[in-house]
């Protein structure tokens, strides 16, 4: 709980605590109408000074008008017990309500990692560093191993790997030589840089995503608190009808001080007690039903979303795929093994770090005999050169093999190929890909069960998207995008839903936050997902397991269906109260006892949203 919901708790347990000694008080009349009148402003004089603000503000039908007039209505009866009950009760409800939401949402902080510091200019034959936005188009930039590219660019010189994870969320470096476009916000990996400024900072790629975070966070429209959205409806209703009991009898029938106060205890009567406990205990149950499954719903109005979701949208990699690259294909030429091309691609990339290096490594799966290798040397942007037991080894992309002369066949499976060459003979191909979750493809069928229209939308090459997307049974695949492209597709799709449906975005990358941000639900992975997605998201999967977002679904509809449950038993049997009320044929006490049976009822039905269903 935080501060402002601790003053709360405590606030209701000193005026309960003192309602129940007032009620065991021997004092009657005035003096014990007057003593109730402690507890009650403890307990709710924020409920009147809302009251009063939306008054003078002319919002007057909420939920804190209604319990304003009700109150005040049943002390004008000489029910100041009642008063305090209502006001209790309606607090506690609140209170529910308040955990239920959770905590608001903070900026986006860990998205300012990408965001270079400074920038390495060449100005009169020197390098100068200076803040981004002081670089102008047209400028050399020099972008040493391990520094960020600051402003979006044209390689001049120099070849190199670039880590363009926080652009695109794909694990594997791109490769650049002059000539090739390096974005900013990407980590230069093997060998320095020089890079024409194409553009000014603030028009630059980094730029643009931080921009869309905060574009998408203000576009995003959040559904309004269901109690809030009731009392709008049922306020001026029920103040409508006590008005005319009031007014109306009396002009044909007379006795008007028994009509008012008849129309008090319609007001009274009218209080929704059993809604506003049960309704936020149904959300923080089902808040709670979800993170026993592992699944962190970040308030009500998110849980109330997820339920009316129509459309999911996946990124790729670390969502439905594992986001670590593996071997997934061995294609040996004539005359060599699959071990053989496997064993000669391990001792060849021995020495080298990059990620193509370490998958060849472990799906060798022995420690590379060293002794074995000798004159290794990395070529940038193509593969390894080394000397295998005396004997030249080539293992890079197809480039390096034109380049030497090797006939090399490419397989027809999508992924990333390393060709594999020895002694100036091609001896095969091994394709690296990131390989699918175990639970995707029951994952995006438990959703097409359920009336869920799937779309992936991935940084990864369009032929790579493809491949996944149908292997998956996705519906709709688009591939090549960077964050601004993944939320003019977001977009689109939010024209495209049912009406009153929802869209969700699953993610787990920074380049995923703007369109996090931007969907009906923004659902993270927390186990490998980025800080700034787990803070852009509205739902976070603690164990990234695609498969819990239909189970969150599922136990989202649930949690709406015993909400109206709820809402039908608590409203029918007010209605029947209020009927024989405004009939004189029911008074308050047993109104209150009607109320109080059905919050009992109500919440017992609430508590069901803690239990899991298989």
């Amino acid at each position: 709980m935080n501060k402002r919901q601790k003053r709360t708790l405590v606030r209701i347990l000193l005026a309960g605590a003192l309602f129940i000694a007032l009620c065991l008080l021997p004092a009657e009349g005035t003096v014990r109408s007057a003593l109730f009148l402690l507890p009650y402003l403890l307990v709710g004089y924020d409920v009147l000074k809302k009251a009063a603000l939306g008054i003078w503000h002319r919002e007057l039908f909420d939920e804190s008008f209604l319990m304003t007039v009700a109150t005040i209505g049943a002390i004008l009866l000489g029910q100041c017990e009642e008063s305090v009950e209502v006001m209790l009760f309606y607090q506690i409800g609140e209170l529910f309500q308040s955990v239920a939401v959770g905590k608001t949402r903070k900026s986006i902080a860990a998205l300012m990692d990408i965001r270079p510091d400074t920038a390495n200019v060449e100005r009169d034959g020197q390098i100068v560093t200076v803040e981004p936005e002081q670089v102008q188009p047209g400028e050399v930039l020099v972008v040493r191993p391990g520094e960020r590219v600051p402003i979006d660019g044209v390689v001049l010189e120099g070849v190199s790997s670039l880590n363009t994870s926080a652009l695109t969320g794909e694990s594997l470096p791109r490769d650049v030589a002059p000539g090739d476009e390096a974005l900013s916000g990407c980590v230069n990996i093997t060998g320095a840089l020089r890079i024409r400024a194409e553009k000014p900072f603030g028009e630059s790629t980094v730029s643009r995503i931080l921009e869309l975070v905060e574009h998408s966070s203000l576009k995003k429209s959040r559904a309004e608190q269901f109690i809030t959205r009731f009392a709008r409806v049922y306020t001026p209703a029920v103040c409508a009808a006590a008005l005319l009991l009031a007014v109306v009898p009396p002009l044909f029938l007379g006795g008007w001080a028994d009509w008012v106060s008849r129309a008090l205890t319609f007001l009274v009567i009218s209080c929704p007690c059993a809604l506003v406990i049960s309704i936020p205990l149904s959300f923080f149950g089902g808040i709670g039903g979800a993170s026993r499954a592992g699944i962190l719903v970040k308030g009500g109005t998110d849980l109330e979303a997820l339920a009316r979701t129509k459309t999911v949208v996946f990124d790729k990699t670390g969502t439905l795929t594992k986001g670590v690259f593996e071997v997934s294909s061995v294609q040996p030429a004539p005359g060599f093994s699959a071990q053989r091309v496997l064993e000669l691609a391990a001792l060849a990339e021995s020495y080298s770090n990059h990620p193509i290096s370490r998958s060849l490594r472990e799906a060798y799966g022995q420690t590379p005999a060293l002794a074995r290798v000798s004159a290794a040397e990395e070529l940038a942007g193509k593969g390894v050169l080394a000397r295998v037991d005396g004997r030249a080894v080539l293992a890079g992309n197809a480039r390096l093999m034109e380049e030497n002369g090797i006939a090399a066949v490419s397989p027809a499976l999508p992924g990333t190929v390393v060709f594999v060459a020895e002694g100036g003979v091609f001896a095969g191909s091994i394709v690296i890909s990131d390989l699918a979750k175990p639970t995707a493809a029951q994952a995006v069928a438990a959703m097409r069960e359920q009336g869920v229209r799937t779309v992936m939308l991935t940084g990864d090459t369009e032929k790579t998207a493809q491949a996944v997307g149908t292997a998956l049974g996705i519906d709709e695949t688009h591939g090549s995008l960077l964050p601004d492209g993944k939320v003019e597709h977001v977009e689109r799709l939010l024209d495209e839903k049912p009406p009153k449906s929802a869209l969700a975005f699953v993610g787990d990358g920074i380049n995923d936050a703007p369109v996090l941000s931007r969907a009906d639900v923004g659902i993270a992975m927390g186990a490998m997902g980025s800080d700034a997605a787990i803070e852009a998201a509205d739902v976070v999967l603690m164990d990234d397991d695609p498969l819990k977002i239909a189970l969150a679904m599922r136990l989202a509809r649930r949690c709406m269906r015993i909400v109206r449950q709820n809402i039908v038993l608590a409203l029918g049997v007010k209605a029947a109260c209020l009927l024989l009320g405004a009939l004189g044929a029911a008074g308050l006490q047993a109104a209150i006892f009607a109320d109080v049976g059905v919050m009992v009822l109500a919440v017992l039905n609430a508590i069901r949203t803690l239990r899991l269903s298989r």
